[in-house]
């Protein structure tokens, strides 16, 4: 399992489960609950760059980012860290 360290958002950890480009699971640490537990069930099983296709660029509110735009950065951290 992989920790990624998210900046300028709510959640505080994102632990991702990959098996190759698949994403098997992810969890959040903090931030939107409801929320980013639907993420993670909507984006299981599907190819990190599916995933990133749709989520990059996403902003929260007035910030130049959110948790599923940092759920991709920490996606290809993890990818790069196998």
């Amino acid at each position: 399992m992989y920790t990624y360290q998210p900046r300028g958002v709510c959640s505080r950890e994102i632990h991702i489960d990959l098996d190759g480009d698949t994403i098997k699971h992810v969890d959040f640490v903090g931030g939107c609950d409801g929320n980013l537990k639907a993420i993670s069930k909507l984006i299981e099983g599907k190819n990190i760059d599916e995933v990133a296709c749709v989520l990059e660029g996403n902003t929260c509110g007035r910030r130049s980012t959110s948790c599923a735009d940092q759920l991709v950065q920490g996606l290809r951290a993890a990818r790069a860290a196998e």
